[in-house]
């Protein structure tokens, strides 16, 4: 195991040769370089996903090993502290002993139960997937046994939960189905799980299907009642002309879902994110290309997802930026981080509502 005490700075070192953001900082954006090949948890990275501890921490974690389909993988957590500059070296906080795992994510609760739900996979695609999680009760400083969360085939989680306004949780997951590693089978399907908050329990809560496949659900709950996911297109990833991010609504607040329809967004088979601000704006991460992970591109809804009306890039140029994840610290400001350079950095965005709308 890692030890959990070295510590690396987390600004930007070389930033021209290793990363091509859009550089504002100063005017409401901020670009960070947190781990990169220079980290020897395996030079594959990805995804990441971040939360903001109950303390005023951040906590980091990611997959990570020799590549995607690697024995031996895990998933490593970081933290930077309150008030610090450098981010704790990763450690791993979730493996198997005879097989690999995958997306990891974090999440604290209301309660200030910390969760770290993550993918196992049991044979050769991610198509044999199953979902299991850790708790914490310090602050994600030590965890629980890992226990099963999902035991149906193929299912694997991306995304955070949303608190609904009746205090249950619902978590986004999905199910993908085939044997092939460079295709998301058509009926592969986003799915979620609710946390029913009086009884502790998780429980199914419906799916979506699309024509072509769907997987990997961002979601956010307008009214009581109505709930919006976006979500990652099925299909491959040869050019196309038709790849959009598949959109879907719940009007019993999440139990049942529409099937889902092409937004008006572009999607190159690949992950996004929506994240429903403070105020009730919605934001939207994504890549605004339908065959290439590039550009990463926000854009924003004041209107509750009736229009996008403020769109703007925070990372350009011909290369990789993936698997955006999103979420509001309690100071208001947008974090995002996602992956670029063959799954091997791991980037930290942070920007304000008002950047996105003053961009061009």
């Amino acid at each position: 195991m890692l030890a959990l005490l070295l510590t690396l700075p987390v600004l930007y070192a070389a930033a021209a040769t290793t990363l091509a953001p859009v550089h504002d900082s100063g005017h409401g954006i901020t670009h960070e370089r947190i781990f990169g090949p220079e980290i020897k948890t395996g030079d594959y990275k990805h995804p990441a996903s971040m939360a903001e501890l109950a303390n005023g921490d951040l906590y980091l974690v990611y997959y990570g090993g020799k590549g995607e389909y690697a024995p031996g993988t895990g998933v490593f957590g970081s933290r930077l502290r309150k008030g610090s500059k450098t981010w704790t070296y990763p450690r791993m906080i979730a493996q198997d002993p005879f097989r690999s795992v995958g997306n990891g994510v974090i999440w604290q609760g209301p309660d200030g139960l910390v969760w770290l739900f993550y993918v196992v996979r049991w044979g050769e695609t991610w198509s044999s997937s199953r979902i299991q999680a850790k708790v914490s009760h310090d602050g994600a400083k030590t965890w629980s046994d890992s226990f099963v969360m999902a035991t149906d085939e193929g299912d694997m989680v991306r995304g955070h939960p949303i608190v609904l306004n009746n205090g249950d949780y619902l978590l986004p997951i999905y199910n993908e189905t085939g044997q092939n590693k460079e295709l998301v089978g058509p009926d592969s399907t986003s799915r979620f799980l609710r946390f029913d908050h009086k009884k502790k329990v998780w429980v199914a809560s419906g799916e979506i299907r699309s024509a072509k496949g769907n997987i990997q659900p961002a979601v956010v709950q307008l009214t009581d009642s109505h709930l919006v996911a976006y979500c990652r297109r099925g299909g491959g990833y040869d050019p196309v002309k038709d790849g959009y991010i598949v959109r879907s609504e719940s009007f019993d607040g999440g139990k049942t879902w529409a099937e889902g329809q092409d937004s008006q967004f572009p999607n190159p088979n690949s992950a996004v994110d929506l994240l429903k601000l403070k105020n009730g704006h919605l934001v939207l991460t994504y890549n605004d290309n339908m065959n290439d992970r590039f550009p990463m591109t926000v854009a924003l809804s004041t209107d509750s997802d009736k229009t996008w009306k403020y769109k703007r890039n925070i990372a350009i140029g011909n290369h990789d930026y993936a698997y955006p994840f999103s979420f509001q610290s309690k100071d208001g400001k947008i974090h995002i981080v996602y992956t670029s350079y063959g799954r091997t950095i791991i980037n930290h965005v942070v920007l304000t509502e008002e950047w996105i709308k003053n961009g061009k």
